[in-house]
């Protein structure tokens, strides 16, 4: 007895199938603006998580003699 065929199709990710929604109700310059926005949100998470590690760092510094 012989085992099936396996099929090699990548199931998309919900990510990818997102994007694709996206790229078929979006005119490409809403697509654009939409990932700047997203990119400085991401930057702007990553600038406050530097913030608080550096003020640790500096209230450390002070309590030390």
């Amino acid at each position: 007895m012989q085992a099936a065929p396996v099929r090699a199709t990548a199931i998309p990710s919900f990510t990818d199938a997102l994007r694709a929604v996206e790229s078929v109700l979006m005119s490409s310059g809403q697509r654009t603006a939409r990932r700047n926005a997203w990119n400085s949100v991401l930057e702007d998470r990553r600038r406050a998580k530097d913030r608080v590690e550096a003020q640790r760092v500096l209230d450390q510094a002070a309590t030390r003699p």
